[in-house]
């Protein structure tokens, strides 16, 4: 396990590597993880290491303490009341959590405890979310008088648009079921079997083809903000691509041939 350092007092993000699955954790537990700029910044890095490193296969974003991530640290955000600073740490945070459609693994959320505000936001942004059945949901910002604009964008892209604009303008908590029943998580299970859900997640991952999954990936967002017609035209770009691939072409011959599937070759 390596420890990315803010200070010598308190690591912000752990990073933990086992086979071929690279664990991300925040690590500010009595700050219920909430995402200081240090730690938006700490995960930007991370993220943009992970996605040049061949060796891992999936991600797993996961919260130290209590809390998987409370939202923003708002003891910071009043500490710097002037407008160019509250506009760069919002980029910054917006830009950090597109890295994560943007990298070629797939990610998880492995959430254990309340996901809030840029938290919840963090959540909807994985690409997949494990949840504990007593986690909560929010986006509260709107009972402090702040409207979470920036955790809107993916709770309209996961949640039914009403049902969204609901949590959003009411600032009340979603329980697990809840988030499960209306698309902001895949799996909700009793917290002591989230780590063998999670790791039965991954092992249906990297079971696959390493190349398949990250074109995959890149093509599923990008045809989910094109018109009907583009997507089909880049869809059937992407699969052409695929086809020529060594691991699509040894995986046909082998399902042909009714033998097992190949050792992937990667990307």
């Amino acid at each position: 396990m390596s420890a990315i350092m803010k200070s010598a007092d308190e690591p912000q993000l752990l990073r933990a590597d086992e086979g071929g699955v690279a664990t991300l954790t925040l690590s500010r537990p009595s700050q219920f993880n909430s995402l200081s700029e240090a730690l938006i910044d700490e995960l930007a890095a991370e993220l943009d290491a992970i996605a040049e490193d061949r060796s891992v296969r999936v991600v797993v974003l996961a919260g130290a303490g209590k809390a998987f991530c409370a939202g923003h640290d708002l003891k910071e955000m009043r500490a710097h009341p002037d407008k160019a600073w509250q506009q760069a740490l919002f980029g910054k945070c917006g830009r950090m959590m597109l890295k994560l459609t943007q990298l070629p693994q797939p990610v998880i959320a492995r959430v254990h405890g309340m996901a809030v505000a840029a938290g919840c936001q963090l959540v909807a942004m994985c690409d997949l979310a494990v949840a504990a059945e007593g986690v909560k949901f929010a986006v509260s910002g709107v009972n402090l008088g702040l409207f979470c604009s920036a955790p809107a964008v993916p709770l309209s892209r996961n949640l039914p648009r009403k049902q969204a604009f609901e949590m959003l303008v009411t600032g009340e908590f979603m329980d697990a079921p809840t988030a499960l029943a209306r698309g902001l998580v895949n799996r909700v299970v009793p917290a002591e079997r989230l780590d063998e859900e999670v790791r039965q997640l991954t092992g249906a991952i990297l079971a696959k083809s390493p190349a398949a999954v990250a074109m995959g990936k890149q093509a599923f967002y990008r045809q989910i903000e094109m018109g009907l017609d583009g997507a089909y035209q880049m869809a059937a770009e992407t699969m052409a691509c695929n086809m020529m691939a060594e691991d699509a072409q040894a995986g046909i011959d082998a399902f042909i041939a009714k033998q097992p599937m190949p050792q992937w070759k990667g990307c």
